[in-house]
């Protein structure tokens, strides 16, 4: 049965979720799934309503922490059992797949990430604290003089990424900590971050709390402003803005596989496979680089055949692997692909990667294409589909050209290379054997831990309890 089109009347209303709870601001702006239909209408607020929302924030204190803790679980089974904006748990997850483009399969796991963070966020608050630190100043250790783990300022701002809905689990943390959080949403995909919102807020967050601020570009600038610290996804440009600013930067992950002589890559190509194609190839954690001490070429031609048989469905089938974007933005990303591929050989995706769907819009179908040495500047070009570049290596090359990665795989026996590996700065994830680059759970650093970012020790020292028993008597803050 045909979905029926939907009209101004039954467009998904999306509003900014401010201090004073939603607010319906005149500036709208109307989103399209793929295949060019509209589908929601999201509400743009000004800079002077940021700038207040931001000063709220500041004004509010943070929950007791064991309240915090109960609201962010509560939040969960609002978030996966509720209907928010009109949307129960199903027809939200469809909608972010139609418009984002990115397979339901991958939607469906990455928001069930997203309700296992809100569940597990006191495990996940409390892994990046120093074993020698306490988490309150009433812990009796500081009787004796004790570091405590403290936040370093207040509010937190995220500018969210639109690639992929599971980003959304990591800010979890700093809630859990004690941050107040404001949110810019992605127009490409604001449909999960208001959904969260909206859950914590019924789950006993205030107002003040958390926010989700909507804005155009002139605006956007103003929640960094207004935050003590923030997170920001983007390419190149964003990394190197933000750089060493209290502003995190989340950029490219040109995650990488490296497979050895010692090592068969025939034994593990369902690993690099896995690797390359998991979750549509839309993530940072997928690999975009594989390196191989000899031939290169049996390897390639492994993957093409293997990425080759990968479906083109629209991206709310349940058998969707691959991405999908309008045609436009489809044709520019194959574009793109075959200037910088120049030079290179093409094992699949040579003569493009576009296929259309039926019903509008495109599926962005894989590449794989062979360098002819480990440095070729190919290998750091990351795009938003299963794309990879396969490549030699040699023992004379050693690490560099495996730096700057988010995830590196590495299939080798060779210890000497490993303590290299993981002595290199650049490089955030080294997984031994069959680890595929996107694998990841709650309680583990994506690229580092957000709490070493977030917080800092401060040294406490106090005069013994007078309770009997020295208890604590009350949580972290």
């Amino acid at each position: 049965m045909a979905e029926p089109e939907l009209t101004e009347r039954t467009l998904i209303e999306l509003d900014a979720l401010g201090p004073n709870g939603p607010f319906a601001a005149r500036n709208r702006v109307t989103l399209h799934d793929v295949a060019g239909r509209p589908v929601a209408r999201l509400g743009l607020v000004p800079k002077l309503f940021v700038s207040r929302t931001m000063t709220a924030l500041h004004r509010a204190e943070p929950l007791p922490f064991a309240e915090r803790i109960a609201a962010l679980a509560r939040a969960a089974r609002i978030f996966e059992d509720e209907t928010v904006a009109g949307l129960d748990y199903a027809a939200y997850r469809q909608t972010v797949a139609r418009v984002s483009g990115v397979p339901l399969s991958v939607v469906h796991a990455a928001t069930d990430a997203i309700v296992e963070a809100a569940e597990q966020a006191e495990y996940m608050a409390a892994q990046p604290r120093p074993a020698g630190a306490v988490a309150d100043w009433r812990d009796p250790a500081t009787t004796d003089g004790s570091a405590v783990w403290t936040r370093r300022g207040d509010v937190f701002a995220v500018h969210a990424a639109g690639n992929h809905p599971g980003p959304h689990s990591l800010w979890l943390e700093a809630l859990a900590l004690g941050y107040r959080i404001a949110v810019r949403p992605s127009r490409r995909e604001p449909f999960t971050p208001h959904r969260l919102v909206t859950a914590l807020r019924a789950a006993g967050f205030g107002t003040d709390q958390v926010v989700l601020l909507p804005t155009d570009h002139d605006a956007a600038d103003e929640i960094l402003r207004g935050a003590d610290y923030g997170l920001v996804y983007g390419g190149d440009e964003v990394v190197r803005k933000y750089a060493g600013s209290t502003v995190l930067p989340q950029g490219p992950g040109r995650s990488k596989i490296l497979v050895t002589a010692d090592a068969d890559w025939r034994d593990h190509l369902d690993t690099i496979v896995d690797s390359i194609s998991h979750q549509g190839g839309v993530a940072c954690i997928n690999a975009t680089t594989v390196l191989v001490e000899g031939d290169p070429a049996p390897l390639a031609d492994a993957l093409a055949e293997r990425l080759a048989a990968l479906p083109a469905l629209p991206p709310e089938d349940p058998k969707a692997v691959l991405p999908a974007q309008p045609v436009d933005g489809a044709r520019a990303i194959e574009a793109y692909l075959l200037n910088q591929a120049r030079g290179t050989v093409a094992h699949l995706g040579g003569d493009g990667v576009v296929e259309e769907l039926p019903g509008g819009g495109a599926v962005l179908r894989p590449a794989v294409h062979r360098l002819s040495r480990p440095d070729a500047p190919q290998a750091g070009v990351e795009l938003p589909f299963p794309c990879v570049w396969v490549g030699p290596w040699t023992r004379e090359a050693g690490v560099a050209p495996l730096r700057h990665s988010l995830v590196l795989t590495a299939f080798t026996g060779d210890d000497d290379l490993v303590d290299r590996l993981l002595q290199e700065p650049t490089i955030s994830n080294v997984y031994l054997g069959d680890h595929p680059t996107y694998w990841i759970r709650p309680g583990v650093p994506h690229d580092g831990w957000l709490g070493e970012f977030l917080m800092r020790t401060k040294t406490v020292i106090r005069d013994r309890d007078p309770s009997p028993d020295g208890a604590i008597r009350g949580s972290a803050s």
